[in-house]
């Protein structure tokens, strides 16, 4: 699979999903290879940013106990990896189309990377910034779940089952993020 594939995947049923499933990547490898390393750039990013910018990039965000609040997150991370491959199963199993595990795992792998690879945007110490990739990078994920259930279970453009399907896995996904980012801001 060739970067163009990947860069396409969102935009796209075709192509790209279909050569991710027949390579049958097993869950393991799926957590260890791509979502293990793509848990820790949301983490380390925000020890830098809160160590580095402190009060200065919003109000309150120099006293945190910063160690804490990333070891939390990154762990929360990896939880809802494997709760959200279970939702999407179920989820598409609920409505009578069929999915595999690992295709449902791939795709609770696939659909947080560009919210994984939004968090370089704290490199940059302006909350505006910030916000506008997170923005950008939810966007992105949604039209992954939306590309990735179409593909992954075969369904044709403008299917109003894999639309649903889709929503109510977007909503999770939304509700998961949310339900992360409270955790963060709690502490």
């Amino acid at each position: 699979m060739n970067v163009s594939s990947l860069f396409k995947l969102p935009f796209s049923s075709n192509g790209g999903w279909a050569e991710l499933q027949e390579r049958q990547i097993s869950i393991p490898v799926l957590a260890w290879f791509v979502v293990v390393p793509m848990s820790l750039i949301p983490p380390v990013m925000l020890y830098y940013a809160g160590t580095h910018y402190g009060d200065d990039f919003i109000a309150g965000f120099g006293s945190k106990e910063w160690r804490f609040i990333t070891t939390i997150l990154f762990l929360a991370e990896l939880l809802t990896f494997f709760v959200m491959g279970w939702l999407i199963h179920s989820v598409v199993e609920g409505h009578k189309l069929k999915i595999s595990y690992n295709d449902a795992y791939l795709l609770a792998a696939i659909a947080p990377i560009p919210l994984w690879i939004s968090s370089l945007a704290l490199l940059v110490p302006v909350v505006m910034f910030s916000v506008l990739a997170v923005m950008v990078a939810m966007a992105l994920s949604c039209t992954l779940v939306y590309q990735g259930m179409r593909s992954l279970c075969h369904r044709s453009p403008g299917d109003v089952l894999s639309m649903s399907v889709a929503y109510t896995v977007m909503a999770a996904s939304l509700l998961a993020w949310g339900v992360l980012m409270a955790l963060v801001w709690a502490y």
